[in-house]
């Protein structure tokens, strides 16, 4: 059973459209607002997601962004909108969006785009497979249980958050990383000691991996990290 994550400030709405997903069997949690959206994505494990645009503490595409720098790209987006200006559909689609409600719409076209989003992805998507904890990293091998890197047949032992770390760059290779998202998902939480932590163990795996000069982990202003190979 596909589980949707709602985010609509519109309390009339986001009942109605909760109460509708739910009886046509998509289980659906309902955030009131950007920020809340964003807590309750990063608990939970949402196979869709519908996001208002204009939305108090945090709107849709900043809400959309930040769920594509998490590490969970691959969940499909949806926006809903009282917008109709082709910019706003652009920015949208532009930020990984998969489709583009303009309000008022019929429930059942939401449900119809749903599914339409669900198989495509679903034919598209991510492989299923067991996880794979080895990597590959220009010149370098990455073994994840081992906790070891190697190259030319010599051996680095790396530390669980090293390791840790370095996996999560890894399976987002060439893509952005959010800083609170890593911090979170490695730590815990996003706190200000933790995050300078955090940069400490980036800045050993920045020494571990320089004997290859087309690595690099490099610095998003503002937004996060980037393990460019």
């Amino acid at each position: 059973m596909r589980r949707l994550l709602l985010v609509e400030d519109d309390p009339n709405l986001g009942a109605l459209l909760q109460e509708y997903l739910n009886d046509k069997n998509y289980p659906t949690d309902w955030a009131k607002d950007g920020q809340e959206g964003w807590d309750k994505f990063i608990a939970g494990n949402y196979d869709l997601c519908i996001f208002d645009v204009m939305m108090p503490r945090k709107d849709g595409f900043s809400l959309a962004k930040e769920v594509r720098m998490s590490g969970k790209k691959e969940v499909p987006i949806i926006f809903l909108t009282a917008k109709s200006m082709k910019e706003d559909t652009i920015q949208g689609l532009k930020l990984g969006g998969d489709d583009y409600l303009t309000k008022p719409f019929d429930r059942e076209v939401l449900l119809a785009r749903i599914e339409a989003v669900l198989r495509r992805y679903q034919r598209t998507g991510p492989d299923k497979k067991e996880e794979n904890n080895l990597f590959r990293i220009g010149d370098y091998s990455f073994h994840y249980d081992l906790q070891q890197l190697s190259r030319n047949g010599e051996h680095i032992k790396l530390t669980s958050k090293e390791a840790s770390l370095l996996k999560l760059f890894c399976q987002n290779m060439n893509q952005p990383v959010g800083r609170s998202y890593a911090l979170k998902m490695i730590w815990g939480d996003d706190s200000y000691f933790n995050a300078r932590s955090m940069d400490v163990y980036i800045t050993k795996l920045r020494k571990h991996l320089r004997n290859d000069p087309s690595i690099q982990i490099i610095n998003l202003h503002g937004e996060g990290f980037r393990l460019v190979v």
